[in-house]
């Protein structure tokens, strides 16, 4: 399933959702434990998972009255993909901007 890297980005600008998919990085939480370090209702404490949930980077099930997140890993390994063409990208231009400067300075010494 491809995700919307848009969405999946604008869930990880916020900082309290970075910390649940942190959290959730070292394995299943119930939603109040995951609530439990945010000083924020539980209504709005939801509206974040939400949004992790709408992106499809975490999960949950809900088994009696416990429900419990679990991260999901095909979005992540999509942004780590993004993020790592994006690194291949700038390192050539950084590299071709080197390679221009020093040329310019050995034109430049070769003038003197």
């Amino acid at each position: 399933m491809a995700h919307d890297l848009t969405s999946v980005f604008s869930a990880l600008s916020d900082p309290t959702r970075r910390a649940v998919v942190e959290r959730l990085a070292m394995g299943p939480a119930s939603v109040s434990s995951l609530a439990a370090p945010h000083a924020m209702a539980l209504p709005t404490f939801m509206r974040h998972l939400k949004a992790l949930e709408d992106c499809g980077l975490v999960r949950s099930v809900k088994k009696g009255r416990v429900r419990t997140c679990h991260i999901a890993a095909g979005p992540l390994m999509e942004l780590q993909g993004w993020l790592e063409w994006q690194r291949r990208v700038w390192e050539g231009r950084v590299d071709r901007l080197n390679a221009l400067a020093e040329m310019i300075d050995k034109e430049k010494t070769n003038n003197e």
